[in-house]
């Protein structure tokens, strides 16, 4: 119903911040992620919002892009995740980290997350991975390919080394992750062994 408030940023406080919009102030809340990002109070600015209703309560979720209000509302078709369990998982991870963390069956990165305990993590990830598409899933490596990110290697033999580095990184004991997203950095060429991926992966960790 309403996708998006545009104007002033009157006010905030914890987790709530207020955007007035033709002299009506719209009590917005937002992950405390967001809090950090904010403009001066007084700043024009745009977010994202997603409206929830329920018998006893009409409520604005918002959000400083389309691709968190996405996932956002991927994560309220989970089974026992409401909007706050959803705007607090936000709050703690960014929504690349959780797509990362949904690929890899990282159940632990997202049971860090408030509210969310392992036994609720396993499960978001088992239906996430039903609702991800494959943009949602893999969108940023094939943006990472097209611009350079992987060179001179053939889709298949890039994959294979960082699909063989990864696994290093986990037997090194860090989440997986935590190593997609440090081997997904890496720029691989032709000759690019999976060693010199591993070695500058944890640069990146």
């Amino acid at each position: 119903m309403i996708r998006f408030i545009k104007g002033v940023l009157a006010g905030t406080k914890e987790g709530e911040l207020i955007v007035e919009n033709n002299g009506i102030g719209f009590a917005v809340s937002v992950p405390l992620s967001v809090m950090e990002l904010l403009p001066p109070v007084g700043s024009e600015m745009k977010i994202y919002t997603y409206f929830h209703v329920r018998e006893d309560a009409m409520q604005l979720f918002g959000f400083l892009s389309q691709e968190d209000l996405h996932i956002f509302e991927l994560l309220i078709t989970v089974n026992g995740i409401g909007p706050k369990v959803a705007l607090g998982l936000l709050g703690s991870l960014s929504a690349n980290e959780i797509r990362y963390a949904v690929a890899a069956d990282d159940d632990k990165t997202i049971a860090r997350a408030p509210g969310i305990g392992s036994k609720t993590a396993r499960k978001l990830i088992l239906e996430l991975k039903d609702k991800l598409t494959a943009e949602d899933m893999i969108g940023e490596f094939a943006d990472a390919e097209q611009q350079g990110g992987i060179q001179g290697a053939g889709a298949g033999e890039g994959n294979a080394v960082l699909q063989d580095a990864v696994e290093a990184l986990v037997v090194l004991g860090y989440s997986r992750s935590d190593a997609v997203r440090a081997a997904r950095s890496v720029e691989i060429r032709e000759n690019t062994t999976v060693e010199e991926v591993l070695k500058q992966s944890l640069k990146h960790i």
